[in-house]
């Protein structure tokens, strides 16, 4: 039975990530859809509009806003109006959280993680993995960092939390990882990434 279990579960564990990541951008897609592609209906004579137009229609205005925020005076817009979303409480946190995670979903988190590194726990064997995320402490306190000091992220395993150590340069030591494969190990507690792999 133990044999059964094992391959049932080995199976699952294949077809898992596939199903859900289909099921999500099928929910995406549909929404998409439903959203753009009732209003289009209104909009459109019937011989212009055809089912998936809404998802096509989503997508351009995707991709617009990323071309349009490439602009300096369209980022100066939108840093505005993300600051007024910041001044009202529980959406800041709620926009600051999504906004997070879709930066590490679009690459930017590669900008705010200068580079990956061990950190060796004092006065133990024990490491961790962790990400640099600031070097220059001139804008902030004295009691945050001084020259020679690096703040170092250390997340958790499944992005549950975390901890941003301020340490000496020379207590941590880089680590032969790339960013993503860095993050992919730590995030899923060593169980997925490879040296160069992608």
């Amino acid at each position: 039975m133990k044999g059964v279990t094992r391959t049932f579960l080995t199976g699952l564990a294949a077809i898992l990530p596939i199903a859900i990541t289909l099921a999500l951008l099928f929910w995406l897609g549909a929404t998409a859809e439903s959203l753009l592609g009732g209003l289009l209906q209104r909009l459109l004579p019937d011989v212009l509009y055809f089912p998936g137009l809404g998802l096509i229609v989503g997508l351009g205005l995707i991709f617009a806003v990323g071309v349009l925020l490439r602009a300096y005076v369209v980022q100066g817009l939108f840093n505005w109006l993300e600051s007024l979303v910041q001044r009202i409480p529980l959406v800041k946190t709620i926009y600051g959280i999504v906004r997070d995670v879709m930066n590490v979903v679009s690459g930017d988190w590669e900008k705010q993680f200068g580079e990956a590194v061990l950190v060796t726990l004092p006065g133990t064997d024990y490491r961790l993995i962790g990400f640099v995320t600031r070097e220059d402490f001139s804008d902030l306190p004295d009691e945050l960092g001084k020259d020679g000091t690096i703040a170092v992220y250390l997340p958790m395993s499944y992005q549950i939390g975390g901890y941003t150590l301020m340490l000496p340069r020379d207590q941590v030591e880089p680590l032969g990882l790339s960013l993503e494969d860095a993050m992919r190990y730590t995030l899923t507690a060593g169980v997925s990434a490879q040296k160069g792999g992608r």
